[in-house]
């Protein structure tokens, strides 16, 4: 077992105490936010089902300041983003993934500005592809570096596509998928009710503009607001971009951004309308299955994937809806024939994918939950914001295997790479191993 404490106030002090022998990394990555495939899902076997500060611990180390982003995992490389609240800058870190000991750490461009409930400009997690890593900011800048920490180049996307004018930041993570990074931006004047949401592709090595999408929407109030993440959906012929926001799924050609679909419906215009249903949960895609969460407890869609115009209204584009019982936060997870959908309050929904039938609902915390679940070596492992992480037995059951306390809050999602799960509370990173 290997621990590691580190002062990022001081000249770096370090207490190892190695075993003979460590089991060599399994060749498995985390690259970007809900993982490889952005599904929340992770082959990784061979992991612990309970642990705590003492408990199959391989290593920690203290955070300079609290955040909600994720950190993600390339073979024996840790990188998470974080504000630092001594000097209010903005960090990139990189750790060794079997020591936790610190290869390097880079000062991004722009500053921290705290927002309400706990929020930070490091709300946007890091991504990579094993040569560059990006580092995005809700400060309004894409930071790229070399995975050694070379920086390559820079953007300030505020001076770009407009000024972020949204309530909470801009909390939206870019994606890497071939190269090429894609980010939605959509904000805009909550008064006027005007739209200023920008889709856009990025070459990942150099920082070119590739294409950018004026997105149009009806929305009105806070819904000209998202808070939600891109996601690529490749089904058979089916192969796009989705966008997520002012009350609208769309999907987007990934050669130029051009609108392929769109489906509304996510917030029915009338008399029902809510003007701060703002998006915070992304969609989800697996199986064959879109699921598109909205938010503050309202309606749930399963689109199909072979999709074409307006499928608002559109009953053979979709699996089934229900009126309530989104997630507000955290993404759908949709595995082995299951929805799992981790409620704000703290509340489980378990339904069948096929009918969108609920068969379960209980409480798994007694606190507010922002981190999306994680599916891994036969279970199911769930973050709590007061730092509670359950392991849950998949299926309908709902049955709980383990409550493992870390006394840490958290609002990030975990990170799964290599036989490791990697969790980042306000206060500290943690690495979790049998090893």
């Amino acid at each position: 077992m290997i621990f590691a404490s580190f002062n990022f106030a001081k000249p770096v002090m370090v207490l190892a105490i190695f075993t003979l022998f460590v089991s060599p990394i399994a060749a498995q990555n985390w690259p970007q936010w809900r993982g490889a495939n952005l599904d929340n899902i992770s082959e990784s076997t061979d992991l612990p089902i309970k642990f705590n500060q003492k408990q199959n611990l391989l290593w920690k180390v203290p955070m300079p300041g609290p955040a909600g982003s994720s950190p993600i995992v390339w073979e024996n490389q840790v990188f998470v983003t974080t504000p630092n609240s001594e000097t209010n800058a903005l960090e990139l870190h990189c750790f060794d993934a079997t020591t936790g000991e610190p290869v390097w750490k880079k000062i991004l461009k722009g500053e921290n500005d705290k927002a309400r409930d706990g929020a930070t400009s490091a709300s946007p997690s890091p991504s990579t592809d094993g040569e560059f890593v990006w580092a995005n900011t809700g400060a309004g800048f894409i930071d790229c570096f070399t995975i050694a920490g070379e920086p390559v180049w820079s953007i300030d996307l505020q001076k770009k596509y407009g000024r972020f004018n949204i309530m909470f930041g801009m909390t939206s993570t870019p994606i890497i998928d071939d190269g090429k990074l894609y980010l939605q931006l959509i904000h805009g004047n909550m008064k006027k009710g005007t739209s200023r949401g920008h889709v856009v592709a990025l070459d990942g090595a150099t920082g070119e503009e590739l294409w950018h999408h004026l997105r149009k929407t009806d929305g009105v109030r806070e819904n000209v607001h998202s808070y939600a993440s891109p996601l690529i959906v490749r089904d058979g012929d089916a192969e796009y971009l989705i966008s997520h926001g002012a009350d609208y799924v769309i999907g987007h050609s990934l050669a130029d951004g051009s609108e392929l679909w769109r489906c509304g419906g996510l917030n029915p215009k009338g008399d029902t309308y809510v003007n701060t249903l703002r998006f915070v949960a992304s969609p989800t895609f697996a199986n064959g299955m879109l699921v598109v969460p909205t938010a503050k407890k309202n309606g749930v869609i399963a689109l199909k994937t072979d999709l074409a115009g307006d499928v608002t209204n559109n009953a053979e584009a979709k699996f089934w809806s229900m009126p309530k019982g989104t997630p507000d936060v955290a993404c759908p997870l949709v595995h082995d024939g299951y929805v799992y959908l981790a409620d704000v309050s703290g509340i489980m929904n378990i339904h069948n994918a096929e009918t969108g039938e609920r068969c379960f609902r209980d409480r798994m915390f007694a606190d507010r939950h922002r981190s999306t679940p994680v599916f891994a070596d036969g279970r199911i492992y769930i973050t709590g914001r007061k730092g509670t992480v359950i392991v849950l037995e998949p299926g309908e059951s709902g049955k709980v295997l383990a409550e493992n306390e870390l006394g840490e809050e958290t609002t990030a999602s975990p990170a799964v790479a290599g036989s490791r799960i990697y969790i980042r509370t306000w206060e500290t990173l943690y690495c979790f191993s049998k090893e």
